[in-house]
C-alpha cells in the first residue's frame, strides 16, 4: 500500500514540478488541491505531500488565507545570488585549503562518493542538494571564518531551488560530477590556484545553464 501511496505522490510532484518549470503554471497561480486532485484523478493526500515537497524545492509557497501558489522564478536574482556566492565561497576554499586536514578530505571523499551515487538516483533531489551543501561545506571548513560561512550557507539557502533546478533539468548532472572530483583532486594536492578558479567556474557555469534555461522558458510562454 505504502509503495503506490509513493508512486502516485511521486507522480503528482514530477507533474507539478514540470509544469512550474516550463510555465504552464504561472508565478502566484493558486494551486488548489481539490481542483488538482480531480485533475490527475488522484485523492487529495497525494497533492498534500506533492505539494510539501515542491515547497522543499522553492517552487511551492504556502501562504495564509491563500494557500499554495507557485513561486517566482527570477534571473536577475540568479546573477545577485551566484556571482556572490563565486566570490565568497572562493575566498573560503582558498583560506580552508591549507589547513585541510586528512581527516576532513577523508570525509570530503566519503561524501562526494554519496553524492555520485545519489546523483544517478531518480527522485532524489532533496538527497542531492543537501550531499551537495555538505560536501562543498567540508571543503570550506578548513577556513575557520564562521561568520563567512555563515553568510555562503544563507546565500545556498535562497539559491537552493535554481541548484536543484540546474540538477533536474539544465544539464547539471554529468558537470557536477567531474568538477566535483577534480575539485577535491586539487584540494588533496593544496593546489589552491587551480582549485579556486575550477570553483568559480563551477558556480558561474551553473549560473549560465540557469539563465539559458529560464530564458529559453520565458520564450515558450510567448
Amino acid at each position: 500500500m505504502s509503495i503506490v501511496f509513493k508512486t502516485r505522490t511521486q507522480l503528482v510532484v514530477e507533474t507539478l514540478r514540470e509544469k512550474i518549470l516550463n510555465g504552464e503554471i504561472k508565478a502566484g497561480q493558486p494551486l488548489r488541491q481539490a481542483a488538482l486532485a480531480e485533475e490527475l484523478n488522484v485523492s487529495r493526500i497525494p497533492v498534500r505531500e506533492a505539494l510539501l515537497q515542491l515547497e522543499a524545492e522553492g517552487l511551492v509557497s504556502f501562504e495564509p488565507h491563500k494557500g499554495a501558489t507557485a513561486t517566482e522564478l527570477n534571473i536577475d536574482q540568479v546573477d545577485e545570488l551566484f556571482e556572490l556566492r563565486a566570490m565568497l565561497e572562493a575566498n573560503l576554499l582558498a583560506d580552508s585549503i591549507p589547513n585541510l586536514s586528512d581527516e576532513t578530505l577523508a570525509e570530503a571523499t566519503a561524501l562526494l562518493s554519496e553524492l555520485d551515487q545519489a546523483l544517478g538516483k531518480e527522485n532524489a533531489v532533496n538527497t542531492w542538494s543537501a550531499l551537495n551543501s555538505n560536501y562543498h561545506n567540508c571543503l570550506y571548513s578548513g577556513a575557520q571564518r564562521p561568520q563567512t560561512q555563515d553568510l555562503v550557507n544563507t546565500l545556498n539557502k535562497n539559491s537552493d531551488r535554481y541548484i536543484r533546478m540546474h540538477l533536474l533539468w539544465a544539464g547539471g548532472i554529468s558537470k557536477a560530477e567531474s568538477e566535483h572530483n577534480d575539485l577535491l583532486a586539487f584540494c588533496k594536492a593544496k593546489d589552491v590556484d587551480n582549485a579556486v578558479a575550477l570553483l568559480k567556474k563551477h558556480i558561474l557555469g551553473s549560473r549560465d545553464e540557469i539563465k539559458a534555461f529560464l530564458v529559453k522558458r520565458e520564450n515558450n510562454k510567448l
